[in-house]
This record gives structure tokens, sequence and C-alpha cells, in this order.
């Protein structure tokens, strides 16, 4: 807390862009739990699914939640609601089987992104292992999230079995969105971690500027964002945000 506008340098294609927005404010958000419903998880679900309510109840009180199960396939269990006691009884209710479709999982919150009130977007994705079920692909899910103004925040409670690959999948998504990957070891580290996020989410800044480059080609534009802090503030601050965009395209 505590920066300014002129803290903050944005450039695209390492050309600096003048800031015409510029906002630090609780917004309400609105919100998908994509939620891992594999055999695997069923020893932690029942702590997973309090902290993911728990998540809910530190973010904005004027949130709306979505809910997608994936297992061996993925599903909407809810669409779009604020009503906590109905997310609370669709997470008791899904009974843990089959294997881990986690592609399939985010692609579909993605598409049920579309149905959005709000202009802030995010998805809170919690899983304990490999995708090993997807028709989907992680190429396709990190062309998709560079295309959606979505951020991923992945929970990943891996196994040494394949954990390398899965971390990296979850980093890729999580930096592609503009999100941040977490790594905890169990269910209670995982809930400390969702309230982090649930704290982020209400206190981001929010910076705009109109593109140097008028050009409408359908490109990809590199963005970078840095900060100089004033005297006196901590050492050491990272930025987490969209690397880019692709520009409108009048074909």
């Amino acid at each position: 807390g505590g920066l300014r506008q002129e803290h903050f340098k944005v450039t695209e294609n390492n050309i600096t862009q003048p800031i015409t927005i510029f906002k630090h404010e609780d917004i309400p958000v609105s919100l998908g739990l994509v939620l891992d419903n594999s055999r695997s998880i069923e020893p932690r679900k029942g702590r997973l699914d309090a902290a993911a309510l728990s998540f809910v109840a530190n973010s904005n009180p004027d949130d709306e939640t979505f809910i997608v199960h994936f297992d061996f396939d993925a599903r909407v269990s809810q669409e779009f609601t604020d009503n906590r006691e109905v997310l609370s009884r669709k997470l008791s209710e899904a009974k843990p089987f089959g294997q881990t479709a986690i592609f399939d999982g985010l692609l579909l919150a993605l598409d049920t992104m579309e149905n959005a009130r709000y202009q802030k977007k995010a998805l809170l994705l919690i899983t304990d292992g490999i995708d090993n079920a997807s028709k989907g692909t992680l190429a396709q899910v990190l062309e998709k999230v560079k295309r959606e103004h979505v951020m991923v925040f992945p929970i990943g409670l891996l196994s040494e079995s394949g954990g390398v690959a899965a971390e990296d999948a979850l980093i890729a998504i999580a930096q592609a969105s503009g999100g941040r990957a977490y790594f905890p070891n169990t269910a209670e580290d995982a809930r400390a971690m969702m309230d982090i996020i649930a704290r982020d989410l209400r206190e981001q800044y929010t910076l705009a500027y109109l593109p140097s480059n008028v050009l409408r080609n359908g490109t990809w534009r590199s963005v970078r964002v840095d900060i100089t802090p004033p005297k006196g503030y901590p050492s050491g601050l990272s930025t987490i945000y969209r690397h880019g965009y692709y520009a409108p395209d009048e074909q």
C-alpha cells in the first residue's frame, strides 16, 4: 500500500507509455473456483472445501462465484452466485473419483467467464496432481489465458511423482494470466495461501494506458511494469501482472 502513480513505469515493446488511469481500491470480482475432484484429493477434500469457502468469505462481499469440478472430465457444478450457502452445498455434494483433467477444467472455466458481471476476473485452481485426462492441452490453455482478461491463481498440492512437470505447467499458466502459483505442503498451508490471494485481490493496483502503437494488426505486445518505491519504503518489491496482450485485429 501507499504507492502512487509516479512510482510506476509501464512500457510496451520497450516504449514508455503514459499512465492514464491509476487506482488502488477494493472492487468486486467475478471469481471461479476450479477444483480437483479426482480420487486422490479425497483425504483432503473437506479441508480444501472449507479453505475455498474461507477464500470466498475473505473476498469482497459483492463478488460473484461459480464452481467447476474436474476429474476424468470437467463440468460447471454451480453457475455464478453470491449465495455462500449454495456454494457450500455444491462443494459438499461433489464426490471424488476418476483422474485429473486440469486443462479441461481451466478451459471450461475460462468459457464460463464470458457470463461474468464484473471487469475484474480471477480463477482459483486447486489440484494435487499432474493432468492425465484432459482432451485440451497446456498450449491451448496458455493461448486462451493470454487472450482473456482472467487472472489464474493455482494452488498445487503436488506429490514428488510428476511434481516438477505439474509445477512448471501451473507456474506457466499463472504467469501468462497475470496471477501467481502457490505450492503448499498441506491443506492447512493451502488455506493460508488462499487467504493471501484473497487479500491481494482486494488490494491490487489498477493501471491503464492508451498504447502509442495504434496499429490494429493482431500482434502480441509485450508489457512491463517497474516500480521505483519512495524513500523509506521496503526494498525487494516484485510485480505480478499480465506480461502482454494481443492487439485488436481489423481482419
